[in-house]
């Protein structure tokens, strides 16, 4: 491999680990070659799953540790657990360099603290945000934050949308990013005093890096008109669980209905493949992976529960943002704004 990706895997994370993590880096493997894997975890465990796929031992090391981080351990009792642990070697890795991202499907919380005493903010940012990806009818939403701040000030919703926009750029290159703030309605008059400062912040920052759209309302996420969703962690979060829970009805109703007799069962011959397609739309691995924006690194999260497909596809994520130069592209809109906050 000419200058590969380096990637720090922990693989102690999130359920049936680590079996998951390594079947979900063998599949990645598979398709592309281009990242080498810094493995941090127990060897004993991880180096019998890593012979049986039959993965390259030019493609990975382990480095050994028999710690990690329970779904249990609050965040701070984590960071209390100490440097030995199989997360916070792995974030270590990035801070030395080691690495160009790391990834982790362990707890989220002791994911960010450690990794915020490990990385920093990045200058002049106030607040992490937790960002993902979210299907709309013409490709892909970035939508933050997700989570990481229960309240944020319209200087928080600012800094995200500027971020936002250099996540979008880094995956999306030849897309315009075009940034809405998710409201109550779509007129100036709407929303409390700080979605509407952040309003008006938004519309006075000139700039050729995003284009501000305004508004936008939670029936208009998967519209496509804009492409960078910008809200406080709480609302974030209730919107994604809500968007989450309303594909799994549909699809697991769907699957119900098209197989209740033989005349539906017949039906479901004739649209199989539509189905399919419809299915994948709504399938949550496809955008399994969410990035901390805001630290000096890039920061994914894995769902934990999710299966070795949805890992080869937070791998992939880690892969084209750091070949989309996502850190540079975060510092660049920064630049490009610091007259406005």
């Amino acid at each position: 491999m000419n200058n590969p990706i380096k990637i720090a895997v922990d693989a102690m994370g999130g359920e049936d680990s680590p079996n998951k993590i390594i079947n979900g880096i063998k599949l990645h493997n598979s398709k592309s070659n281009q990242i080498f894997y810094n493995i941090f975890g127990d060897r004993d465990l991880i180096q019998p799953i890593i012979n049986k796929v039959e993965l390259s031992s030019d493609n990975y090391q382990i480095i050994h540790t028999k710690n990690y981080i329970k779904d249990e351990d609050s965040p701070l009792s984590a960071a209390k657990k100490g440097k030995d642990t199989s997360m916070w070697l792995s974030i270590e890795s990035l801070k030395n360099n080691e690495s160009d991202a790391i990834i982790s499907a362990g707890n989220t919380g002791a994911l960010f603290v450690i990794a915020k005493l490990n990385l920093k903010m990045i200058e002049k940012i106030d607040k992490p945000a937790l960002s993902a990806l979210w299907p709309n009818k013409n490709g892909m939403n970035i939508v933050l934050d997700l989570g990481a701040n229960v309240e944020c000030n319209e200087k928080n919703l600012f800094d995200f949308s500027v971020m936002g926009a250099a996540l979008h750029k880094s995956l999306f290159e030849k897309e315009e990013s075009k940034v809405a703030l998710l409201n109550i309605g779509s007129e100036e008059i709407k929303g409390n005093n700080i979605i509407k400062n952040a309003y008006q912040m938004l519309t006075d920052h000139k700039n050729s890096i995003f284009k501000f759209e305004g508004y936008i309302e939670g029936n208009q996420i998967m519209d496509g008109n804009v492409n960078v969703i910008v809200t406080d962690g709480f609302t974030g979060n209730v919107a994604l669980k809500t968007a989450e829970g309303t594909a799994k009805f549909i699809t697991t109703n769907l699957r119900k209905t098209l197989t209740e007799n033989i005349f539906t069962k017949i039906s479901l011959i004739f649209s199989y493949f539509s189905l399919k397609k419809f299915k994948d739309k709504l399938d949550p691995s496809k955008y399994n992976g969410a990035i901390f924006l805001g630290l000096n690194g890039p920061v994914v999260k894995s769902h934990g529960g999710i299966d070795s497909k949805g890992f080869y596809h937070s791998i992939d994520l880690c892969y084209k943002i750091v070949k989309g130069n996502l850190m540079s592209q975060i510092k660049k809109n920064l630049n490009h704004s610091k007259g406005d906050v």
